[in-house]
């Protein structure tokens, strides 16, 4: 899912109640970023000094990123091949060290890629990168229908064990911290496998916050949860909640309760 669309992962039930967790006192974190559309809004987030990253679903961050954010670079899918090769290598002189694949190519509204067509254009598009910057898997969604999510990772890492990947991409939409972390311990698990560096988790939130927050009392909840614990967790190295926008993470062009808790 991105941040253009309204289509949620297929299976998703009503968002249970969350109930307000013990709060945990956090430290600084180089795994949070920032999933945004407009790049004005990225301050009010890395204002706070946990933001180290932030990225746009795009090859390029179109406007100004604040010093202490390195933006990361994704080709989208295919309708961003032509001038993704100068893009890319503008980004990567100015000094990004990743390179994020396609954008939930399990999923028939986004990307919509099998697995062997994306291992071709990931070895034409992004591997000749390798050495340059680290290269993340195309992101999958978090459905466990057979052929989608991590059932299509495996299919794509299967012919692409040669592409030079260094990280798998998750994203995850859901009703309940249990269910997140058990998700995320099962990604964790997958790219051990396949003796995967790291997993990044660039999209993530409550299923009934995909277009907004929905109840700021529940997400505020839900991340005071989730964020101690993704923080603690060694496999799990870069994470975005969605997303850095109105109605999100942001109110009136400032924190809201939730971006708070994201930012605490």
């Amino acid at each position: 899912m991105v941040s253009f669309t309204k289509l949620f992962t297929a299976g998703l039930v009503a968002t249970s109640a969350i109930a307000a967790p013990v709060e945990v006192k956090r430290t600084s974190s180089s795994k949070r970023g920032a999933a945004y559309n407009d790049v004005s809004t990225v301050s009010t987030l890395s204002n706070s000094g946990v933001i180290s990253w932030a990225y746009n679903w795009a090859g390029s961050l179109s406007g100004s990123m604040p010093s202490n954010v390195e933006f990361i670079p994704m080709l989208w899918g295919a309708k961003d091949f032509g001038g993704w090769i100068t893009t890319v290598e503008t980004i990567l002189n100015q000094g990004s060290n990743y390179i994020l694949g396609f954008n939930e190519p399990d999923m028939s509204s986004q990307a919509n890629m099998s697995p062997s067509d994306a291992a071709g254009y990931y070895k034409q598009y992004i591997t000749p990168f390798s050495g340059k910057a680290k290269l993340i898997s195309p992101a999958v969604t978090s459905s466990t229908t057979d052929g989608l999510g991590l059932s299509w990772f495996e299919s794509f890492i299967g012919d692409c064990s040669d592409c030079k990947i260094s990280g798998l991409a998750v994203h995850w939409y859901g009703n309940t911290a249990d269910e997140f972390k058990s998700f995320v311990t099962q990604a964790v698990d997958t790219a051990s496998k396949y003796s995967l560096e790291e997993v990044w988790i660039t999209e993530f939130a409550l299923s009934a916050d995909a277009n907004g927050s929905s109840d700021l009392a529940t997400t505020t909840a839900f991340l005071n949860e989730v964020i101690p614990w993704l923080d603690s967790q060694s496999g799990v190295t870069r994470y975005s909640y969605f997303m850095c926008a109105e109605k999100y993470l942001l109110t009136d062009s400032a924190l809201n309760e939730a971006g708070t808790a994201y930012t605490s």
